[in-house]
This record gives C-alpha cells, structure tokens and sequence, in this order.
C-alpha cells in the first residue's frame, strides 16, 4: 500500500490498467475471436439456402438430437453424482483421498481418442465391463447409451471441480444452527447448503453440457457411429472435411458455437441476477 496526496491506495503487483487490458484482449483475440471469425468467414460463402440445406439436412439433424439428448443426460448425470464425489471429496477424510482427487482430472489429461479406445474396450461385450452388462441384457459399446458413458467421462470435471471450491469455502456455523434448531439432516441440505452451491452446480453442470456437445475423439470409438442412430454432430464435422467441404463443416460447426454460446451467455445472467438476490442487492 502507497499514500497518494494523503489517500491511501493499494500498489498493484500487475501492470497497469491499459497494459493489462490490452494483453488480455490480444490473448482472446488471437485465441478465441481469430478461429471464430474464420469460422463465421466460412460460412459467409454460402447463400441463405445453402446454409439452412446443409443445417437442415435429416442426416444432420439426427445427429443433433443424438448430440443434444447424450449431452442432456450426461450433464444431468454429472449434476448428480459430481455433487456426490466433490461433497465426499471436501467433507470426509479416507485412506486413497488424494488418488481420488488425481483421479477426477484424469479426462484432463488423458488425450480423448485414448479414453474412447479405453471406453470401448472395458464397456465391449466380451470387455470386463461390457461382459458383465451384457448377461444383464445391456448393451452399451456401439449404441448411444455409449456415447452418455463417454460424454460423463470427459466432462465430470467440470461440475466437480467448480463445486468443490464453493463447498470447501462453506462456513459450518449455519448447519450447525439449523440442526440446533431441531432441522434434519435432509432439511439443512436443501434449504442451507444447496442455496450456497445452486450457482456453481447450475454452471458446472452447464460446462459439462457445453464440453459434450463438442466432444468427438472420445466418442466415435464407442459410439457405432450408425447413422440416424449414433452419429454426433462433430462426426459430420468431420465427415464434411473429409470431403474438403469447408463451408459446409463450418456451418455445422456454426450451430453448435452458438448453442454453447448462447447457453453460456444464459447462465451467465442468471447466475449474477440469482446471486444479487440471495444477497439482497
């Protein structure tokens, strides 16, 4: 801390303002504005209706409400139980704790087509998993079942690592009250700690949405990649490039970009408004 003209001021470690801003705005605009205006480039080429034929093709469709639907349910799979690892995680203490904690940014690390090849082989019907499912009568390799196993692998970080900080940040003094006051376990759950951790959840589980809607080298390996059956969008992405049919990727690519943008952009809005209500503001 400094004293200026008698006033006292914090020093700032970082540079200034006009410094930081624009190394910050030429960060995101080579790394994040750059592919996107190539993207919207692209798909400038084509006219109106080349544009809505390709979006609009049944094949393309298809994959959107495979894509959707998988990345539906695996979010809400993750909502669940990634609350679960991230509470067992901060608030029990167990020999293999730290293991676990590596284990869930494993998907981090782990290149995606490795996890796919993996998926496929344990979830197979003659793979460890896969044969156990399988005398039960569930399939789950080469069906869409397979491509939730993946989208939950690759995106379970997201919701545990953005929950786990909020609940390690959490004061006790407010549980302990509510139990006091002759509150059950479940009772103090939903109406003391869930609140404090509803917005990281909601964009937890939302990144996880997000992430699979675009998740692609995990997912062909196990998926089956039938079509109209199993086919994600990132699949006819690729199918597009393979034919060197740029413009037509890229407006594939467009509709996904502002899916995830727009949720994003929603989540964003209502966290800030849910939080400048819980604090009366």
């Amino acid at each position: 801390m400094i004293f200026n003209n008698g006033r006292l001021r914090h020093k700032r470690v970082l540079p200034g303002f006009s410094i930081s801003l624009g190394v910050s705005l030429l960060f995101v605009s080579l790394i994040l504005l750059l592919p996107t205006t190539g993207l919207i480039m692209q798909t400038s080429q084509m006219s109106w209706a080349e544009y809505w034929g390709v979006i609009a093709d049944p094949r393309v469709l298809a994959s959107y409400k495979v894509t959707i639907l998988s990345a539906l349910v695996a979010s809400l799979f993750n909502c669940l139980f990634g609350l679960l690892l991230a509470w067992v995680l901060v608030r029990y203490e167990f020999p293999g704790k730290r293991i676990l904690d590596a284990l869930v940014d494993l998907p981090f690390a782990l290149p995606t087509a490795v996890a796919g090849i993996t998926l496929a082989t344990l979830y197979a019907e003659n793979g460890q998993i896969g044969s156990l499912l399988a005398e039960i009568g569930i399939k789950v390799a080469y069906t869409p079942l397979g491509i939730v196993v993946a989208m939950i692998f690759t995106s379970i970080p997201f919701v545990v690592r953005t929950v786990q900080p909020v609940l390690e940040e959490l004061s006790h003094d407010e549980e302990e009250a509510g139990m006091t006051l002759g509150a059950t376990d479940g009772a103090v759950f939903w109406r003391v700690i869930l609140p404090s951790l509803w917005p990281a959840l909601v964009v937890g589980t939302a990144l996880s949405f997000t992430r699979s809607l675009g998740e692609f080298g995990a997912v062909i390996f196990i998926a089956g990649n039938m079509p109209y059956i199993s086919e994600i969008t990132s699949l006819m992405i690729f199918v597009r490039l393979q034919e060197f049919d740029f413009a037509g990727a890229s407006a594939i690519a467009s509709v996904v970009l502002l899916t995830s943008l727009l949720l994003l952009l929603l989540i964003n809005l209502w966290q800030a408004r849910y939080l400048r209500r819980i604090h009366g503001r």
